[in-house]
């Protein structure tokens, strides 16, 4: 019996010591994976007082789901994060809705704006003391008196070409009372011009879905000029797709510089938020870090 037990026992410390090294082997790979791994794009040291909240504006032909990927690591980070609807009626009228929205927020704010929704936070935060930092990301930066029509005009944009070409336009009811003039219509991208424009860059599978979820932006909206922008006071970082074909990189990058912006280029078309959401999230901390 006893060198049965001698057997039994050296057999147990033979499958032990087996497992113990296997364990050891494992987690000696996780380490090393983890050190290989780069650093959190999205590290950040707060510098004390109440933690900012994030404000996403999303831009025309989109929706507060272009965000999702900038949302979702922003709350990993403790941020509260705000995505409103951009109503997409108008300059005057898409502003006055943020407004009002921003006017329930009694703490610090990183407004950060989509395209078009560069057009909105400009207005929006003019005069608004919380509003601690601007950031754009592939957005208009206007300036007083700024169209859209008018910034866009002889730059190349992808969507600067015929019309008829580029937009499917449908009738909506009661423009005035929306904020749009008499004869005011939608303007969609179309379909087969979103995938080598608008998501350029993206998987084709996933162009499709957004050209099919679009939201449209009034006509008009292309003429009505901006006001006082709140980039003068509030200081801004701009994030730059060398590849956009939207608002062309010349473009984005003289309107950055006119507002005195930190500038971020990034590899990416116009919608670097979903392609190149480690970067996008970085810059908006980075700006969340500067009012702390």
């Amino acid at each position: 019996m006893n060198r049965q037990w001698a057997v039994h026992w050296t057999r147990l410390r033979l499958i032990i010591l087996t497992v113990v090294a296997a364990v050891a082997t494992m987690l000696a790979v996780t380490a090393q994976a983890a050190s290989a791994r780069p650093s959190s794009p999205r590290a950040f040291a707060w510098g004390g007082g109440p933690k900012p909240t994030i404000v996403l504006e999303h831009g025309a032909w989109a929706d507060a789901a272009s965000w999702d990927k900038v949302i979702g690591q922003l709350q990993e980070d403790g941020f509260t994060v705000d995505a409103p609807p951009n109503p997409l009626r108008g300059v005057s009228y898409d502003t006055t809705y943020l407004t009002d929205f921003l006017s329930t927020i009694h703490r610090p704010i990183v407004l950060v704006g989509h395209s078009y929704g560069g057009f909105v936070i400009t207005n929006a935060a003019t005069g608004d003391p919380e509003v601690k930092a601007l950031v754009y990301v592939d957005a208009f930066i206007p300036d007083v008196h700024d169209t859209l029509a008018g910034l866009l005009a002889n730059s190349g944009s992808c969507l600067g070409g015929s019309p008829a070409d580029v937009f499917n336009v449908v009738p909506y009811p009661n423009p005035v009372g929306t904020g749009g003039p008499p004869g005011d219509v939608d303007t969609y991208i179309k379909p087969d011009v979103v995938p080598g424009c608008f998501a350029s860059g993206l998987p084709a599978p996933q162009a499709a879905v957004i050209a099919a979820i679009q939201r449209p932006l009034a006509l008009s909206t292309l003429f009505e000029p901006s006001g006082p922008p709140a980039w003068t006071t509030i200081p801004s970082w701009a994030v730059i797709g060398t590849a956009d074909r939207v608002i062309p990189p010349a473009v984005l990058t003289s309107m950055a510089q006119h507002a005195h912006a930190h500038i971020i280029d990034v590899n990416a078309g116009h919608l670097s938020m979903i392609s190149r959401a480690n970067t996008v999230t970085k810059v908006i901390i980075d700006a969340a870090n500067a009012t702390g």
